[in-house]
């Protein structure tokens, strides 16, 4: 079973890529391990792509595709695997597709975790977190018991980080939304794409993902 997850920030996506994981015995790959793994043992596109973030500049998408291609070479993928954060692109999602008619692999499921952008904003730029213990809390669906007080420290000393900011969690929203749409619509065209809402709660989220596998 080869699936992608798919999401906006804050749809929890993270959360549930934990749980297939501990529930199915495929390997988790997102972009930033592949990255990492092909830096540390030092391969041709690990080199390169190194070159690319060293002087700041974006890796390109021949070089991210070959590091995906190699990484779904190796043998933890044979059972199948999760794939999170690629394709971020129409061009990584064609890529993709001759990667895996390469390797004789086709693509499953794609899972969408759909959740309001509205539910979202106020996911992300509700999350205060205590200064004293870095207790983590969310104004609006967790907050501490006391209001303004840690229920672990009884510190009032709250502070949120730049990108939970309304601001720029409106803006972070925007553009995946954007970046995501195209991809949307090329895995829907080709029946791949399996709509799960987000927002039901996290056990319930996971038992519409394991329908989704288990078919």
């Amino acid at each position: 079973m080869n699936i992608l997850l798919m999401g906006l920030p804050g749809a929890g996506k993270g959360t549930q890529a934990a749980k297939i994981v501990d529930a199915y015995d495929f390997p988790h790959i997102s972009t930033g391990d592949m990255f990492r793994q092909a830096i540390a043992d030092e391969t041709e596109l690990g080199k390169e792509a190194q070159s690319y973030m060293d002087a700041g500049g974006l890796v390109p998408d021949e070089v991210t595709n070959g590091i995906v291609d190699e990484r779904l070479q190796q043998d933890d993928t044979a059972k199948g695997f999760m794939l999170d954060g690629y394709p971020r692109t129409l061009n990584q999602a064609q890529a993709l597709e001759d990667i895996m008619s390469k390797q004789g692999k086709s693509i499953d499921a794609v899972i969408y975790f759909d959740v309001d952008p509205e539910v979202l904003k106020k996911r992300l730029s509700g999350r205060i977190i205590c200064r004293d213990c870095g207790a983590t809390y969310n104004k609006f669906f967790n907050p501490p018991k006391v209001d303004g007080v840690c229920d672990k420290c009884s510190s009032s000393n709250f502070y949120q980080r730049e990108d939970d900011k309304a601001e720029v969690v409106e803006n972070r929203i925007k553009v995946n939304m954007e970046q995501q749409k195209p991809l949307i619509d090329f895995y829907e065209e080709r029946g791949k794409l399996h709509r799960v809402p987000g927002d039901i709660g996290i056990d319930n989220v996971f038992a519409k993902v394991q329908e989704i596998i288990d078919k």
